[in-house]
């Protein structure tokens, strides 16, 4: 796995807690196999939530006219597990996945799923470690 600090480096965030940003890359198996206390599952939960926030805040005030319709659609397009995965491949989330032997071998750095749920991990660690701006600043930039 590459250093963290290159992870901080293309995401824009120097995380003040380092833990946030670990626990953010542990996948339950790596956590189970290893008797880690702590994984992503619950980052991914309110990452999901951030995510979808942010996203519908800033819809609200680029779309102006758009109904309450389109406006669930285009946030259902941004924030669906392919779109969300392409953005953790673009940043290369996957190299610092921490797996499980079965997630490893059975191509867990490239599955869409992990990569998404990473991502809504990644997400809920920005925000809990530096707030809503600093989440804002990574979701829309």
């Amino acid at each position: 796995m590459p250093p963290l600090s290159d992870i901080q480096q293309r995401i824009g965030h120097q995380f003040r807690n380092q833990e946030l940003l670990e626990r953010a890359l542990t996948h339950k198996s790596y956590a189970n196999e290893n008797r880690v206390p702590a994984h992503n599952e619950r980052l991914e939960f309110l990452g999901d939530a951030v995510l979808g926030l942010v996203i519908s805040e800033y819809l609200m005030r680029t779309c102006p006219d758009s109904t309450e319709g389109d406006l669930s659609r285009l946030r259902a397009a941004v924030v669906s597990e392919p779109a969300l995965a392409s953005i953790a491949r673009e940043i290369g989330l996957g190299s610092y996945l921490l797996l499980g032997k079965g997630e490893e071998q059975t191509g867990g750095r490239d599955k869409d799923s992990l990569l998404a749920n990473t991502l809504e991990a990644l997400i809920a660690s920005i925000y809990l470690d530096a707030g809503t701006a600093a989440v804002e600043t990574f979701v829309l930039f």
